[in-house]
């Protein structure tokens, strides 16, 4: 089941498929990958007519390291049901018209001792922010498994402590789904995003939901990336009036990639 395949992304696998193969392959010709393994990545998750070429700047840098990521976490801010902490699926696959994606259930067992995860899967029954990551995912690298995390009310240690839990090496990778500002004029929009960014660059982790709809979890990956010296690139920033033209009320789209030698786990 993939609730917003035909409304966020294409319904069907051919479309979808060639629809995102000509989003990285314009993101490929646009940008240099990191020297080293991406250990997470920051990413929009609006429809892909909106913020598709700036989400494919991200997983275009996963190129080289296709076959060796095994495991994502993948958090995502919840936008329909009220969720304390963090919230797992309780499924044992996620699926989109490209094919199934395995939860990762040894990861899960790793997490069962901290409170702020649960399981939740009202959370996941609609949430777009997780779902549409999972077609670029699911092109740009080959065998792997997922946690998917739908993120309510928590605080910034909390989510630093599940993603420390799961760090693992350069076989586990750590997606961040957020837009940023949202239904502002577009030159104010356009000069908030840029504090946000540089409140990422310098991971400052204080950011609102006025800012980034994915705050809470972005927070406690700059925590993290303090703790294990990762540095943060900004690889696109744009919005919806740079993509649909429409400047009166926009939302906010910036992908960055964090790379860094500290993959041990602390």
């Amino acid at each position: 089941m993939a609730p917003v395949a035909g409304t966020f992304y294409p319904g069907r696998a051919e479309v979808l498929s060639h629809e995102i193969a000509r989003l990285l392959a314009h993101a490929g010709a646009q940008v240099h990958t990191a020297p080293g393994p991406p250990k997470a990545l920051i990413v929009p998750h609006a429809g892909y007519v909106y913020s598709g070429t700036t989400a494919a700047l991200a997983y275009a840098q996963l190129a080289p390291w296709r076959d060796n990521v095994r495991r994502v976490i993948l958090l995502g801010p919840v936008h329909r049901v009220a969720v304390r902490g963090l919230a797992l699926p309780g499924s044992t696959h996620l699926s989109t018209p490209l094919g199934s994606v395995t939860v990762d259930q040894a990861a899960i067992a790793l997490l069962s001792h901290l409170r702020q995860v649960t399981v939740n899967p009202a959370a996941h029954a609609l949430e777009h922010s997780l779902e549409v990551q999972l077609p670029f995912l699911q092109t740009v690298l080959d065998e792997f498994q997922i946690v998917p995390l739908a993120v309510g009310d928590a605080k910034p240690v909390e989510v630093e402590e599940v993603l420390n839990t799961l760090w693992g090496g350069p076989e586990t990778l750590i997606v961040i789904s957020s837009d940023l500002s949202h239904f502002l004029p577009y030159r104010t929009a356009h000069a908030m995003d840029l504090e946000t960014v540089q409140a990422i660059l310098h991971l400052r982790g204080s950011l609102t939901h006025q800012q980034a709809c994915g705050g809470t979890p972005i927070n406690g990956l700059l925590l993290a990336a303090k703790r294990h010296q990762l540095k943060p690139t900004l690889l696109g920033l744009c919005n919806s009036g740079d993509t649909t033209g429409d400047r009166q009320r926009v939302v906010g789209y910036a992908s960055f990639v964090f790379s860094g030698v500290d993959h041990a786990p602390h």
